[in-house]
């Protein structure tokens, strides 16, 4: 309150107009609103935080949370700062901070959720990394906190998400190495309980019903979202009776290792085996050239915290037809990878 007095002092007008001004309440003049940030600016004036967040009963904050361990180390740097750059300039629109939660990979999510909801330091959040079954849904939704899931799971409440179509990049893949001529198609998933493993080997399985083929349970490869990951895979496809022929790989961070791995036996992507894979900064550097499916990933943070706000009282006005449930497309991109045909 100080602050704002010495501003009124200054300025020889009442503190009420001071803070309406500051505040950017219509009922102030713009000649008034235009004194008041130049000399909140030339004496150094900064709003207490903490206690206009009290007086409003908001924070101005939005969480990101998410696990460290492998899903930062397999892909943080080329996956979630291209989403967080997309989130952020929503919510600057509306000066809103985001907060990233980075829950350790030794405890339970659901546990370290209890704790940010008892803190009450963020309007909303955005969860990632959704488990087949989340505990961490039904929580929020007790309590009543705006959220939104880059993910889906069955621990469905109503809440809006928004998922990768991991289904369409399954059926189109299969598609096309069946044209080729493949029959013995491998794929891969993580190594945990993402649901994302389980919507991707799903759909994978009813594409090659659709063509009279199996998926052998034998031809699915889990492994951590990093470059060890795929080396790992090389070598558990090398080692299998009836070697696959082809390969879908789901996480864009494990294709390094798995053409590393695939190199050091000798054999080659695109000529003795196909590959399908997802793409990121450093797949374009790999030869033969990756075919992939790409998707923007600032768009996706866009549509993430649009989606979000469209849900909460003080923004929903400003979204009115923001879709609230949806599958992000990915473009498949050819490259030479796929290119071993079978007669």
């Amino acid at each position: 309150m100080k602050g704002i007095r010495r501003l009124a002092e200054h300025l020889d007008i009442s503190i009420g107009t001071v803070s309406r001004a500051l505040n950017g309440k219509p009922d102030v003049n713009e000649e008034t609103r235009r004194r008041v940030l130049e000399a909140a600016e030339s004496l150094g004036y900064v709003a207490n935080q903490s206690g206009r967040a009290l007086r409003k009963g908001s924070t101005g904050v939005i969480a990101f949370m998410m696990q460290t361990g492998t899903e930062i180390t397999g892909q943080g740097d080329t996956f979630f700062m291209s989403v967080f750059d997309g989130v952020q300039t929503v919510f600057a629109r509306h000066k809103l901070d985001l907060m990233v939660l980075l829950c350790s990979s030794e405890e339970d999510p659901n546990d370290y959720l209890k704790r940010v909801v008892a803190r009450g330091f963020a309007d909303g959040i955005i969860l990632s990394a959704t488990r087949r079954h989340d505990k961490r849904f039904e929580l929020l939704d007790r309590h009543k906190i705006p959220f939104i899931t880059l993910g889906r799971s069955l621990s469905d409440v109503g809440q809006p998400w928004v998922d990768l179509d991991f289904e369409g990049m399954a059926e189109t893949s299969i598609d096309r190495l069946v044209a080729h001529g493949h029959r013995h198609i491998a794929v891969t998933r993580p190594h945990d309980d993402m649901n994302l493993g389980y919507v991707f080997v799903d759909r994978c399985r009813e594409a090659l019903a659709r063509h009279g083929l199996t998926l052998d349970d034998g031809h699915v490869f889990r492994s951590t979202p990093n470059q060890a990951g795929g080396y790992q895979i090389a070598r558990d496809l090398l080692a299998c009776k009836e070697r696959p022929t082809a390969i879908l790989l789901v996480n864009e961070s494990i294709t390094i290792g798995f053409y590393r791995g695939m190199e050091e036996a000798g054999l080659r992507p695109g000529k003795d085996i196909a590959v399908i894979g997802r793409k990121s900064p450093h797949s374009q550097f790999l030869s033969p050239r990756l075919t992939c499916f790409s998707l923007s990933l600032r768009d996706l943070g866009i549509s993430l915290a649009e989606s979000l706000l469209a849900t909460m009282p003080a923004y929903a006005s400003l979204y009115p037809n923001r879709p609230q449930r949806f599958l992000w497309p990915m473009e498949l991109v050819a490259g030479e990878s796929d290119e071993f045909t079978l007669g």
